[in-house]
């Protein structure tokens, strides 16, 4: 059975410190899987949580890519993904309605994905204006979700985070 977080309690995960170790950016270093690039940086947050930051590249597609927040529950179970920063590589349609959109998009966790309708926890997104490559979209995950320790990563965007 998974496990399901209300908003609140999402909130209060995202907003968790999230101090960084000190080699984050070596361990964030993209490598390569099969037909694309990946990198996973587990830690704990200010008060013990634990999470894990995924990032995901397409080798044929520079916009096929994934920043991804997510939490592992204390009593095990899958990966609960709080934020999900995409790239602009597919259509994106909302479960709930609305018109959909080809753009860079934001997934958002919510409590009404999970437990009133029966979806992934973070199924809406919506289009992001802020990133257009995965240095940017981690650049916007680290600065909209408590991260400690990265302040190079809030620079002007000038500096490559990895890679």
């Amino acid at each position: 059975m998974p496990v399901t977080f209300t908003d609140t309690e999402i909130a209060a995960l995202l907003a968790e410190e999230k101090p960084l170790p000190a080699d984050w950016r070596r361990r964030l270093r993209l490598r390569q899987k099969r037909g694309h690039r990946e990198a996973e940086l587990t830690f704990l947050g200010a008060i013990g949580t634990r999470f894990v930051v995924i990032l995901r590249q397409a080798d044929q597609n520079p916009l096929d890519f994934s920043a991804i927040l997510a939490v592992d529950p204390p009593a095990g179970g899958r990966r609960f993904r709080l934020r999900r920063y995409n790239g602009k590589s597919h259509e994106h349609s909302n479960p709930f309605g609305g018109a959909g959109f080809y753009d860079f998009h934001v997934h958002r966790a919510t409590e009404h994905c999970q437990a009133e309708a029966g979806l992934r926890e973070d199924a809406v997104a919506e289009p992001d204006r802020r990133y257009s490559n995965l240095d940017d979209a981690l650049r916007c995950l680290m600065g909209d979700c408590a991260f400690l320790g990265a302040d190079d990563a809030q620079d002007s965007g000038q500096t490559k985070l990895f890679g």
